[in-house]
């Protein structure tokens, strides 16, 4: 009961990355092909190449975010320089005349995600507090006078009866006196102030394996088997100022999370090109993409420690004291499938445009335990994960014989719903949660083109916004985000 929509989220879709061409148009080449990248979004794309081509791609990724909260502003930034992409194709001649003119093979790395981020907000809290979410969820538990009591044994291991039983942050929460039993219920403390702070690393790298083919310079089939490596951690601290009930300074606590997750994933996508009219550039792009499948492990930890006034001295817990080792569980989650449909031409020679769009079902993932029965927070995935939309396109015009420039536009939806939240399940050991709305990418590149070796170079700027809440409660005002990201790449490669 700890995975739930934002865990399934964080793996679903993909950065607009790979080689400088493809990210200077904007991606959009899903019906133009001809570019190492388009394997993975349309693998009919590679069976347009007429020679073998080789191709490495790396750059430099900036990630800036600012947060409001209650009149409180923060801003963050990280800069990251990155190895993008490496791939290749081998094309194969089979005739001039024969209706099976190339087959070609190729190979791509790149990474399709990047969670190196730097987050922080905090402000005011005008008596709000995250101790009274942890103090619900243990009343909705049903947690007793005498249990209560029990946790507070220091010389006992509160777990031993109650880790599997109620929320563990909730039991955390007890034996630091974060929260209290009083009058027959947990209550939580008045909040004065908050300050939330988090950094993410790592990302999903992406291998692709290509096959396709050139049927009479008309039709164009390809495939792809993707297979994806997760490599992601984040650490999270939350810091509460307490007011006593006169009002008055009474300390405070913080949270500090640990997350990691790692795991592997498979995928196959088929594409189909048609050139419907033989003497026009004009083409026509089909892409459907399978589910990826998934097989992860996470491990979390936290730690809260408080220094409330009201008591006699500081408390400090830490998750793996009572568990002897960090939280960690291996489960499954499926993708949803996607659909790819584009559209591509050349103009007199010197200008290609394209123009595509893209839908996923995000709330059709699934989240399976190893043995593949559902897990206990699926609902939170059909409920406030929908549809998501892409729009993009792209141009490049020859400016010389040798040089080009290019521009692209990125549209992608919202993922979340506008009620979604993070409820403190039996083992989920953070409150915070992140609403994220449409995404608008924007990119340039310019490029040379020699007999053999050619060079590229792209910028693309992303932006979005978000709404962020360090705890569940219908009282408490979103801190509003602005989050981009700015990447600038370059790729060598030559074609033989």
């Amino acid at each position: 009961s700890a995975q739930n929509a934002y865990d399934a989220e964080r793996v679903l879709g993909n950065d607009l990355n790979g080689t400088a061409r493809f990210v200077g148009m904007g991606g959009a080449m899903s019906a133009l092909g001809g570019d190492i990248s388009v394997m993975s979004s349309n693998p009919a794309g590679i069976g347009i190449f007429r020679s073998n081509d080789f191709s490495v791609s790396l750059g430099f990724n900036n990630t800036g975010t600012e947060s409001s909260f209650n009149g409180t502003s923060m801003k963050e930034n990280k800069t990251r320089a990155s190895f993008d992409q490496l791939g290749f194709v081998y094309s194969f001649k089979i005739g001039n005349k024969t209706s099976l003119r190339y087959v070609n093979f190729g190979f791509n790395y790149h990474k399709s995600k990047n969670f190196n981020r730097l987050f922080s907000a905090g402000g005011q809290l005008d008596g709000l507090s995250q101790s009274w979410q942890l103090a619900q969820e243990m009343n909705n538990a049903g947690l007793t006078a005498e249990e209560f009591d029990y946790m507070l044994n220091k010389s006992e291991n509160p777990y031993s009866l109650y880790w599997n039983q109620y929320p563990v942050l909730g039991v955390l929460g007890a034996t630091t006196g974060v929260i209290d039993f009083y009058d027959g219920k947990v209550l939580g403390w008045d909040g004065y102030s908050n300050n939330f702070y988090s950094e993410e690393r790592g990302g999903i790298n992406q291998y692709d394996f290509n096959v396709s083919f050139n049927i009479e310079d008309r039709f164009y089939l390809g495939a792809t088997l993707g297979v994806y490596d997760v490599d992601y951690d984040r650490y999270s601290s939350y810091t509460e100022e307490l007011n006593d009930d006169y009002g008055e300074d009474n300390g405070g606590y913080t949270l500090e999370n640990y997350y990691g997750l790692t795991g592997t994933g498979v995928d196959l996508k088929l594409g189909v090109i048609v050139r419907p009219i033989e003497d026009s550039p004009f083409r026509l792009g089909l892409a459907v993409h399978t589910p990826t499948w998934y097989e992860l492990t996470e491990s979390t930890n936290a730690t809260l420690s408080s220094d409330i006034l009201a008591y006699d001295s500081p408390y400090s817990q830490t998750l793996s004291d009572y568990l002897y080792a960090d939280l960690t569980y291996l489960y499954r989650m499926v993708t949803p499938w996607k659909f790819n449909v584009s559209v591509g031409t050349t103009l007199g020679g010197m200008v290609a445009v394209g123009a595509e769009y893209e839908y996923a079902d995000y709330g059709s993932s699934r989240l399976e335990d190893v043995d593949g029965y559902e897990l206990g927070d699926q609902s939170s995935v059909e409920s406030f994960l929908k549809g998501v939309h892409t729009f993009r396109a792209g141009m490049e015009a020859r400016i010389a014989p040798q040089f080009s420039v290019r521009a692209g536009y990125n549209y992608t939806s919202a993922a979340f719903t506008d009620d979604a939240y993070n409820a403190l399940a039996l083992y989920r050991t953070n409150t915070d949660f992140n609403n994220t709305k449409a995404k608008n990418t924007f990119t340039f590149g310019l490029g040379y083109r020699g007999n053999v070796v050619y060079a590229d170079l792209a910028y693309k700027y992303a932006a979005y916004k978000s709404d962020f809440y360090a705890f569940d409660d219908i009282d408490l005002p979103a801190t509003k985000v602005d989050n981009n990201r700015q990447q600038l790449l370059f790729t060598l490669g030559a074609r033989f």
